[in-house]
C-alpha cells in the first residue's frame, strides 16, 4: 500500500506564496499557524492560533486575536498581566513539540544526517522508518521544491502521524514527498528504478536486512546513512556493508550536545545535556564491478576469529523492540497522536478554520519526550 500525495492538486506550490511552506515562516502571524510563547522563566509553550481562540493557564487567559496580524517577536501580556515572548517555532522547536508515536530522530542527529549524506536541492532521497516525520522534515527542507523524498514506513498509524506533522509544518502537502506503507526491502525494488536514488537514510532496527535493496537502488557515488541506537547494531551493519563488497569503508560517529549556562560571570556547562541518542554510520556506493580498497591497518597481536564474531553477533539473534529495549508504541497512542497531528495540519492548511484542541502538559527537551508545553486551546 502506498500514497502519492503529489497527485493531489493541493500538493503543488501555492501560487504567489513562493517556495513550499514559506508562507508559514514569514510575515505577520496568521490563524492556523503555530506560535511559541515563552514566559519569564524561559518555559516555552506551543499553540495553534485561531480567530476568537483563547489560551488558558493558571496564570490567566491570552486571547489569540491579540496575536493574529502582529509581527513575530512581540511581547504580549495576558489578562493577568503575565508577559510572553511570541515567536514562530523553529524546525527544532516544532519537532520537539509535535505529536508523536515513535521516538523522533533528535535535531542534532537530523542536522548531521543532512550534512553527512550531502543532501542537496533536487536530490532524490529514500528514507525508511518514518516514525513521526521528524527526519522527513529536515530531508524535505534540504531537497527543496524540485527534489523528492520517498518515505517507507511499516505502520500505517505512524505514517498518518508523519503526514499530519509534515503538512502542519509546511501548511500544505509537499510536492516532492511520497509515503509508502510496507517493508522497504519489498517496496523499493518495485518502486525505485535501479541506480535512481541519490541518498538513502535508514532508521530501523535491522538495516542490514535492506542491504540488497539499497545496493540496487543507490546510484554510484550515492551515500547511505543509517541511524542505529546500540553498539551491537552498529557492528552488525558495518560488517554486513564490508562483506557486500559494493560500498566504501563505513564510517561511524555519534554527536553529543551540551548547552551552557550564561549568567554574568557564572558561565559554565549546564548540568543536563543531550548525550547519546544514536550512532550514524555512512558509506558510499561504488560503481558496478568495482572492488573496494582494503584499507591498510596496523598489525595486531591477535586477530578477530570467526568464533569471536559468532559470539558477538549470533545468527539467531532477534532484533526487535523487546531485545533492544526500545519503547513499544501502542496502536491507541499512535492513533491519538495521528488525530492530533491531522488537526494541526488541517488548521495550517485552512487558516481561519477552527484550530485543534492540544494536549495539556509539559515534556522535557529529550528524545523520549516533547519539547516545551502543549497547552489547552478551547
Amino acid at each position: 500500500m502506498s500514497t502519492t500525495p503529489e497527485s493531489d492538486p493541493a500538493a503543488s506550490v501555492t501560487e504567489g506564496r513562493g517556495p513550499v511552506g514559506v508562507h508559514m515562516r514569514k510575515g505577520p502571524l496568521q490563524a492556523g499557524q503555530r506560535v511559541q510563547l515563552t514566559d519569564r522563566r524561559g518555559r516555552p509553550s506551543t499553540i495553534t492560533l485561531q480567530r476568537g481562540g483563547e489560551w488558558h493557564t493558571h496564570q490567566g487567559v491570552l486571547r489569540h486575536d491579540t496575536l493574529i496580524g502582529q509581527p513575530e517577536g512581540i511581547v504580549v501580556a495576558n489578562d493577568a498581566d503575565h508577559q510572553y515572548q511570541v515567536l514562530r517555532p523553529l524546525l527544532n522547536d516544532y519537532v520537539l513539540s509535535m505529536p508523536r508515536g515513535a521516538t523522533v530522530v533528535y535535531p542534532k542527529d537530523s542536522a548531521q544526517i543532512v550534512q553527512i549524506a550531502d543532501v542537496f536541492p533536487g536530490a532524490h532521497v529514500v528514507e525508511a522508518g518514518v516514525g513521526s516525520g521528524a527526519l522527513s522534515l529536515s530531508l524535505l527542507r534540504a531537497v527543496g521544491d524540485q527534489g523528492t523524498v520517498h518515505s517507507y514506513e511499516r505502520r500505517e498509524d505512524f505514517a498518518e502521524i508523519a503526514r499530519g506533522n509534515v503538512e502542519g509544518f509546511f501548511g500544505q502537502r509537499h510536492p516532492g514527498w511520497q509515503v509508502h506503507v510496507g517493508d522497504m526491502q519489498e517496496q523499493v525494488p518495485r518502486i525505485e528504478a535501479p541506480g535512481s536514488v541519490d541518498r538513502v537514510v535508514l532508521d530501523m532496527l535491522a538495516p542490514w536486512e535492506c542491504l540488497d535493496a539499497v545496493r540496487r537502488a543507490l546510484a554510484p557515488g550515492g551515500v547511505w546513512v543509517s541511524y542505529v541506537a546500540t553498539v551491537t547494531q552498529l557492528s552488525r551493519l558495518a560488517e554486513a556493508i564490508r562483506a557486500s563488497g559494493v560500498f566504501t569503508e563505513p564510517e561511524a560517529h555519534e554527536t553529543m550536545l551540551r548547552t551552557w549556562h550564561l549568567d554574568g560571570l557564572a558561565v559554565r556547562p549546564d548540568h543536563r545535556m543531550v548525550a547519546h541518542t544514536g550512532f550514524l554510520l555512512s558509506a558510499r556506493r561504488l560503481a558496478d564491478d568495482q572492488t573496494p580498497l582494503q584499507l591498510k591497518k596496523r598489525e595486531k597481536q591477535s586477530e578477530v576469529t570467526a568464533e569471536d564474531m559468532a559470539a558477538w553477533m549470533p545468527e539467531d539473534a532477534v532484533w526487535d523492540e523487546h531485545t533492544l529495549k526500545r519503547r513499544t508504541v501502542t496502536g491507541r497512542k499512535a492513533r491519538k497522536a495521528a488525530t492530533h497531528a491531522r488537526k494541526i495540519a488541517d488548521a495550517a492548511r485552512e487558516g481561519d478554520a477552527v484550530a485543534p484542541a492540544e494536549d495539556a502538559g509539559r515534556a522535557d527537551h529529550d528524545p523520549q519526550g516533547g519539547g516545551g508545553r502543549e497547552e489547552q486551546t478551547p
